[in-house]
């Protein structure tokens, strides 16, 4: 059932937000209100977008599937759609194009937290943080004995414990943004930072090489770069066997650039150290899917973007994109190039 919003000064001007469960419902939604009269629904069928889309100036979805097909049945009161975050692979870009239709994201809403969030998968592999608690997970306390210096036993160095000082983070995809966050950050803790890219980073803190020799020097290889078909499964079987034995491999972009079946054989085969996956090339991932039970694969679901701050940025951007297409000056326009 739809939860309507009218501004008064705006009532010809219509946005309809067709799946707001992906939204935080705890943020405020008053910048999308005072753009025009705001429709919400839940969730939305491809039949149900184009009845509840039939009046409607703007479109706001979120990670949904928005194909050709439907594409070509919107109104022609439809303006634009906004997507409600910094990937569009999921809208037909070539048949909104045919159709006329401007497509805007969200391109730096959650740089900052995604950033983060990989230097935290980082610092949690350099000291074995995952791996001990998934031990005390499991019942097992040995390292606070045996393990433990001075505490009475023999100590045993069986997990990765190493600073971050001195070591090589390596970040394909360096030049954009959340990119560009990491090495600033890695840069703090005295790592040196590689970055393998299309176009070469003007900066002095980081050096500029080929997937291939970044893959082969760090420590840390982090995936930051978009998904394209180019970059889908770019992390295969052959990338990660030039990595380093004691490297981990972190993804905190997209799913679908890490081949996951390949992933989860190199590490059975201990080609790698180990890998941190915050999104998964299938989401919600399967229950019995294996990434759940692989040895030295530690997932999060999808939780980079999700920080209160950055929830809330991403509202008022996309209230922003919304009211640029309805005054003809659109902006964040992503094209199917």
């Amino acid at each position: 059932m739809s939860v309507t919003d009218e501004v008064t000064s705006n009532k010809r001007r219509k946005v309809v937000i067709v799946n707001a469960s992906k939204y935080d419902r705890d943020c405020s939604w008053s910048e999308i209100a005072s753009v025009a009269q705001v429709d919400r629904y839940d969730d939305s069928t491809a039949e149900e977008i184009l009845e509840r889309t039939k009046d409607a100036d703007v479109i706001v979805t979120k990670e949904l599937p928005v194909t050709a097909d439907l594409i070509s049945k919107l109104s022609p009161s439809v303006k634009g759609i906004c997507e409600a975050g910094t990937g569009y692979n999921n809208i037909d870009m070539e048949a909104a194009k045919k159709k006329g239709l401007v497509v805007c994201n969200v391109p730096a809403y959650s740089s900052e937290g995604v950033a983060t969030l990989v230097m935290t998968y980082a610092l949690n592999f350099s000291c074995s943080m995952f791996q001990q608690q998934r031990r005390l997970h499991e019942g097992k306390r040995d390292s606070f004995t045996v393990g433990m210096m001075g505490g009475g036993g023999s100590p045993g160095f069986d997990l990765p414990h190493v600073e971050m000082a001195g070591k090589t983070m390596g970040v394909i995809g360096g030049s954009g943004r959340i990119g560009v966050n990491v090495a600033d950050l890695a840069n703090a803790f005295g790592m040196k930072v590689l970055i393998s890219d299309m176009s070469k980073p003007n900066r002095d803190n980081v050096e500029w090489v080929s997937i291939e020799e970044l893959l082969s020097r760090s420590d840390y290889v982090s995936v930051n770069c978009p998904l394209f078909p180019s970059t889908r499964h770019l992390i295969d079987s052959s990338k990660i066997q030039m990595m380093k034995k004691s490297a981990f491999l972190i993804n905190c972009a997209r799913g679908p650039i890490v081949k996951e079946d390949d992933l989860i054989a190199e590490l059975k085969k201990g080609t790698i150290a180990g890998a941190g996956l915050d999104v998964q090339e299938v989401e919600p991932v399967a229950p019995d899917s294996p990434l759940f039970t692989t040895e030295n694969l530690f997932l999060s679901p999808h939780i980079g973007w999700q920080r209160r701050e950055s929830r809330q940025k991403l509202l008022n951007t996309t209230a922003a994109n919304a009211a640029s297409i309805l005054d003809g000056k659109p902006i964040n326009v992503v094209s199917s190039n």
